[in-house]
């Protein structure tokens, strides 16, 4: 830690060494809410079982955190146990977010509360891959909402978007459409047209005709999510690089195997500083850039790339998940 950058009205930690119970553990202890940026990792020359970490205090002041904690606000909103069911939902405890949701529907006193909470367990169906179960609860949520709002409400433009989103995952790809549209046409309404929910919202729709094969179309939805994405994001933003991917997607759909390099490739730069080592994205990106490599018939790089997304699927996912035996069949 770079000491130059420590004054007394932001020490961030400090040595504990003569009050720990353990005399021999050169202890720190570090500020709560204290925020380092990873500078630097490098492998100890004098013990190569080390790696030294250079890190730089952030404050306040700093662009970068503070755009990343008002990102973090908006995706984990909400107060009480529903921002808690929320919290559970995006870190992946399903069935803890499950066991909750169902206690405060028991409990639910306003319409409000029960639209809040179906549209919750809609969500985490989602996530667990039980799609049918999403849209009826989602169904059941609008029901609900119908009572007292019109049908282009912007209050109903998330339930509709993940409505989509279920229908996509089922592969009936008219439906996802059909809600997706109904989505995006209530956002460009009630949104300012550089909003990120309208970037969101082309990305799903570009995403429906990629699978359905129209990739001209994707990409025109695509590079519209890009252009708003690019203006909302910082630069090393996760989002940015999924945007980045997904008009690399539609380049390798469409057998423009160059220009799916450059994209995959700015995609995975910002993987790499933004994501750690083993992340599944990361292997999704390296699979993507040799399964390009593999089309152009560069097949020493395409083994190259294919080689380190399946090492890192060998860490993160059982051997059973069809990612890992695909590779192997092939």
């Amino acid at each position: 830690i770079d000491p130059n950058t420590i004054s007394a009205a932001t020490t961030p930690f400090t040595l504990i060494d003569d009050y720990s119970a353990i005399k021999t553990e050169k202890e720190i202890l570090f500020s709560m809410h204290t925020v380092f940026r990873v500078d630097e990792i490098k492998q100890s020359i004098s013990n190569s079982r080390l790696w030294e970490v250079q890190l730089s205090l952030t404050g306040d002041n700093d662009p970068q955190l503070a755009a990343l904690t008002n990102r973090i606000r908006e995706e984990v909103d909400g107060t009480g146990w529903y921002r808690m069911g929320k919290l559970m939902l995006q870190v992946g405890h399903y069935n803890q977010a499950e066991e909750l949701y169902n206690g405060l529907l028991k409990n639910a006193s306003s319409d409000g509360d029960r639209a809040h909470l179906y549209h919750q367990l809609g969500s985490l169906k989602n996530e667990k891959g039980q799609y049918q179960e999403a849209v009826a609860f989602y169904e059941k949520s609008v029901k609900i909402e119908r009572k007292t709002l019109s049908e282009d409400h912007s209050s109903l433009a998330p339930t509709y978007t993940n409505i989509g989103l279920a229908y996509k995952n089922m592969g009936d790809y008219s439906k996802a459409l059909e809600f997706h549209e109904k989505a995006h046409k209530i956002k460009e309404k009630a949104l300012p047209p550089n909003h990120p929910d309208l970037a969101t919202s082309y990305s799903n729709i570009g995403a429906v005709y990629d699978n359905m094969g129209n990739y001209s179309k994707a990409l025109e939805f695509y590079e519209k999510d890009l252009e708003i994405t690019k203006k909302a994001l910082t630069s090393n933003h996760p989002d940015l690089a999924y945007s980045y991917n997904n008009i690399g997607l539609a380049y390798s759909g469409k057998g423009d195997y160059s220009k799916a390099l450059e994209f995959y490739e700015k995609s995975h730069k910002i993987f790499e500083k933004a994501l750690p080592p083993n992340h599944p994205s990361l292997a999704i990106s390296y699979g993507n850039i040799g399964q390009v490599y593999n089309n152009m018939g560069n097949y020493s790089k395409a083994l190259s790339f294919l080689e380190k997304a399946l090492a890192i699927q060998y860490k993160t996912l059982p051997p059973s998940h069809p990612p890992i035996k695909e590779p192997i069949r092939r």
